[in-house]
């Protein structure tokens, strides 16, 4: 059998040579290992296990293929916290973790005298926003919807494991929400917003394997973003908090469409950690 830092290099060679990401053999092989990087790194010279071997073999031909490493794995780091991820959830991604830490931000300055804060996650996917601020502020009082249920069955089974306290809701958008006859001090979404034509164009590692329901925000991108604010006067407070991610060039659209629908907000687009416009949170004041 193959030791620790040979089963490394010929994975990286495999995935190079077909074009996928060189370091996923170092995180299956500490899945599979079920060791810390630092360990890891400690026994370059320990030989694999042969069961190990012949699975970790098995799992780069399928990310060789295209298959996600966090659907192989079948987690995902988010807020440092592991968060289940499978093929009916989109997985998450680090710029999102910044429109959690927007919305704590803002939260903590526009709710400090509040006991309880009532917020909505819309489109939960793998509950990956709603769980984390439901563990980052203990004030919050978090819902979250989402149309599929396959998808709800992950984001509820991350909430029973993390602890966190999420009531979750099947339906489109903002629709179970208003039925219950309930309001929201903040509503947060990272809706579909890849306009339909450009899907084609995404890597294979998402087109093929992320779910399309997931991904598709409608011809221009900007559908979901029109249903949402339509139904937001039946939802929020004064004083609110809304925030949305978006698809980079989407800034100035969404935030005319928030201004048009509340005309006394004060909107701003933020942009990620590589530069690009990510962000919009809209402030409703009394």
């Amino acid at each position: 059998m193959p030791k620790v830092f040979e089963a490394l290099k010929w994975a990286s060679s495999f995935l190079k040579q077909a074009g996928r990401d060189e370091n996923a053999g170092e995180l299956l092989l500490l899945h599979h290992m079920k060791k810390s990087r630092a360990s890891l790194l400690a026994d370059l010279r320990m030989d694999i296990d042969k069961q190990v071997w012949e699975i970790f073999q098995q799992d780069v031909q399928k990310h060789a293929q295209g298959m996600p490493v966090q659907y192989i794995i079948g987690c995902e780091q988010f807020y440092g916290r592991p968060f289940k991820v499978n093929e009916h959830v989109l997985i998450p991604r680090p710029e999102t973790e910044e429109l959690v830490q927007g919305v704590l931000l803002r939260s903590e300055r526009l709710f400090s005298e509040r006991e309880q804060i009532d917020v909505v996650d819309i489109g939960t996917g793998s509950g990956a926003i709603a769980v984390t601020l439901a563990l980052e502020n203990k004030k919050m009082r978090v819902s979250a919807t989402d149309i599929s249920e396959k998808a709800l069955a992950v984001a509820k089974e991350n909430s029973e494991k993390l602890c966190a306290n999420v009531h979750f809701y099947q339906g489109d958008l903002l629709n179970p929400i208003i039925n219950a006859k309930q309001k929201a001090d903040v509503v947060v979404s990272n809706p579909p917003y890849i306009p339909d034509e450009e899907i084609m164009e995404l890597s294979t590692v998402v087109k093929d394997w992320e779910p399309t329901l997931a991904l598709s925000g409608g011809a221009d991108g900007l559908l979901y973003y029109r249903k949402i604010v339509e139904q937001l006067p039946d939802v929020i407070r004064y004083p609110g908090l809304i925030a949305f991610e978006i698809g980079h060039g989407q800034g100035k659209v969404v935030k005319s469409m928030l201004e048009n629908r509340f005309p006394k907000a004060e909107v701003q687009i933020e942009y990620d950690m590589n530069g690009k416009e990510r962000k919009v949170f809209a402030v409703l004041s009394l």
